[in-house]
């Protein structure tokens, strides 16, 4: 008899700790990306008021931007300022919306790629009632392994 009523109590805890230890749906956890040593994107900044505004196209060599290239007017006069560390990194975008979000900013997104989870879209808008303080990322053609220049066209 106590044997009878020991098996449910049994299967109860059994089933019971397992739940304990799933992960609640749709809380999984952060994909994560490695920043490679050597990759390229092309970079789109838009929104707020400041220099980085336009399409790039960026060259990244052991965590440093080697090359950048304004690949439409807004792009190539931001270039023309020759600021330091005006383009930046995915990893410095990264730790821009990381900081954004410690710093209590109203939005904060970043969308990432489904292979590697490379970051795709990164949205940071620090007030909603506030005008052109935005930044808006958008990433595409992303490559791991890229020359650090472009290689010269053969001659003939």
């Amino acid at each position: 008899m106590r044997l009878k009523l020991a098996v449910p109590g049994i299967i109860l805890l059994l089933l019971a700790s397992a739940c304990a230890k799933a992960q609640p749906l749709g809380m999984e956890p952060a994909p994560t990306w490695t920043e490679p040593a050597k990759y390229g994107f092309v970079l789109t900044s838009a929104c707020g008021e400041r220099a980085l505004i336009g399409r790039f196209q960026v060259t990244v060599v052991n965590g440093l931007v080697v090359h950048a290239k304004g690949l439409d007017d807004s792009a190539r006069r931001a270039l023309m300022l020759r600021l330091a560390d005006l383009v930046p990194t995915l990893a410095k975008l990264e730790a821009e919306a990381e900081t954004a979000r410690s710093e209590g900013a109203e939005v904060v997104e970043v969308e990432r790629d489904s292979a590697d989870a490379h970051p795709t879209k990164i949205t940071i808008d620090p007030s909603r009632n506030a005008e052109d303080d935005e930044s808006c990322y958008t990433i595409d053609d992303y490559t791991i392994g890229l020359a650090e220049e472009p290689s010269p066209s053969p001659s003939r």
